[in-house]
């Protein structure tokens, strides 16, 4: 019988692909504590991003290159994912109980922003992370709505932090579970940004791999501030093919990078209708304008979403695409643009700001 080494097996690990990165697992030292024992031989693989939906083939991958080595006769492979913070802008400390912060952003209203911020919150959820999402559209809140949870309230146990709520797994906070949902929001800019940057801090997030900002349109008052106070691991912009559209979510885009904010990718949202009766596909806001636009920026093109009734239903029914049809095309693009932007952000630097030591000033007397 042929004697199992490891050199043989890494080399056989080397031919599987991570589907999300294009390299193999090896060479990124993903694969940890590799035993051999006679012909039976077992290791660790560790991801920096959620992928349940693909745990299952990636073992089965794994362990088939292992037995594929002479002498082989057992493999197991444990797949597992470790999500930690990465760095953010230059002196901006992170926020407790929150490991990454994604900003999703338009330019302007109406394209869908905010469905895109549920669906890839929950998409990330469904993948195996623990998720929040921050409604930061102080004037026109829809997360409650969206997530079935417009009626809570947070409950406050010292009366100066707040806990979230829970829509469908994920934690929320929204200015729309504070006030009437009929009253209008008469605030000027400092009283909306103050209002914002207290239910980022004076809520109880509970442990988050990531926090999805639902940002207002534009580059105003509130989207700068972000931008610019709140540690921000990167953005997602959400744009339809319309050159009006385009027009704005790339101003949105250079305002992230003017504060250092790297961008994650961009989203196209409506990007063709599909006639439900006779099957005819209409570029009703023009074709691959998201996709151009990536280019130019030289920026990830996560992908198009179609203009579809069900994906407007669902939201407005307190049941997102993602948890309305869990196994359907729709939640499938968006669990895939999900990984992509999991993965963009677990390939940045890491923070370690946790690990630097507070140093104080005493004067002795």
């Amino acid at each position: 019988m042929a004697t199992v080494t490891e050199a043989a097996l890494l080399e056989a690990l080397k031919t599987v692909v991570d589907p999300n990165t294009g390299r193999d697992l090896v060479s990124t030292k993903q694969i940890r504590n590799l035993r051999i024992a006679g012909g039976e031989v077992a290791f660790d693989a560790e991801l920096g991003y959620p992928a349940k939906s693909q745990v299952a083939a990636l073992a089965a991958a794994l362990e088939a290159a292992a037995r594929s080595v002479p002498g082989v006769e057992r493999a197991q492979a444990a797949v597992s994912t470790k999500i930690v913070a990465h760095a953010v802008q230059r002196g901006v400390p992170l926020l407790p109980g929150v490991k990454n912060v994604i900003a999703v952003a338009s330019g302007k209203g109406g394209v869908g922003k905010s469905t895109t911020s549920v669906n890839l919150a929950l998409a990330l959820a469904a993948e195996g992370a623990s998720v929040g999402i921050l409604d930061a559209d102080i004037y026109g809140p829809s997360q409650p709505t969206m997530l079935g949870v417009a009626d809570g309230q947070p409950a406050s146990v010292d009366g100066k932090t707040m806990d979230p709520l829970v829509g469908h797994g994920i934690q929320v906070m929204s200015i729309g579970f504070l006030v009437d949902p009929d009253q209008a929001m008469i605030w000027r800019g400092p009283m909306a940004t103050q209002a914002l940057e207290q239910l980022l801090r004076q809520t109880n997030w509970k442990d988050l791999d990531y926090l999805v900002v639902d940002m207002p349109p534009g580059t105003g008052d509130i989207a700068l501030t972000l931008a610019q106070r709140v540690p921000v691991t990167g953005a997602v912009i959400v744009t339809t093919p319309q050159d009006i559209a385009l027009l704005d979510a790339k101003k949105g885009l250079t305002m992230f990078e003017k504060v250092g904010v790297p961008i994650l990718g961009i989203v196209e949202n409506m990007a063709v209708y599909c006639c439900p009766n006779c099957g005819h596909t209409e570029h009703i806001f023009g074709a691959e304008g998201g996709k151009r636009m990536a280019a130019q920026y030289g920026v990830d093109y996560l992908g198009a979403l179609p203009l579809a009734m069900s994906i407007r239903e669902q939201a407005d029914g307190g049941r997102p695409t993602v948890v309305a049809e869990p196994d359907g095309e729709l939640a499938g693009l968006y669990k895939q643009m999900a990984r992509h932007v999991a993965v963009r952000v677990a390939q940045k630097a890491k923070d370690f700001s946790a690990k630097f030591p507070t140093i104080t000033v005493s004067q002795n007397t």
